[in-house]
């Protein structure tokens, strides 16, 4: 599954219990988290969190008064093995679709992982997937009537 969703970069000060009350808040909330990574400097980290209602983040975190910033991102649904990533990367790469930074996690149901892309071009960059993907089953059909019949490939 390849959707867009809505990404909220929150700025934490380097103070004990600052994510506990983030997080607490999210779970007070009943909102499920569907990705987060945070990243830290000396003066304060960066926590990005994909939930799947951006508008109930903000409510909820809201009443702790922190700079936070939304912004779109890719979410790719993957399967959780070896090189799934990297055909992710290597089909915007070839198409020329800048990545800014990703994260995944791998806790996705079915055993599947979700990459977080921040692309450049979030629109093409769902166009190219989605064509892929679709053209991704007819050349593994291709190649494996190849590999049975030994007649050649037409793309």
């Amino acid at each position: 599954m390849i959707e867009t969703m809505v990404q909220y970069s929150i700025f934490l000060g380097n103070k004990p219990g600052l994510l506990g009350k983030v997080v607490g808040a999210l779970g007070s909330a009943k909102i499920n988290i569907v990705a987060l990574t945070m990243m830290d400097s000396t003066e304060h980290g960066v926590l990005r969190i994909v939930a799947g209602d951006a508008e109930k983040v903000r409510a909820a975190l809201s009443p702790l008064n922190l700079s936070m910033d939304a912004t779109r991102v890719l979410a790719v649904t993957m399967p959780n093995k070896p090189g799934a990533l990297a055909d992710v990367c290597e089909k915007l790469s070839v198409n020329r679709v800048q990545i800014s930074y990703l994260y995944s996690t791998t806790g996705a149901p079915g055993g599947k992982a979700i990459g977080i892309f921040k692309v450049q071009n979030l629109d093409r960059a769902v166009k190219i997937l989605e064509q892929k993907r679709a053209g991704g089953r007819d050349m593994k059909t291709k190649l494996r009537n190849h590999q049975r019949t030994g007649v050649a490939m037409r793309g």
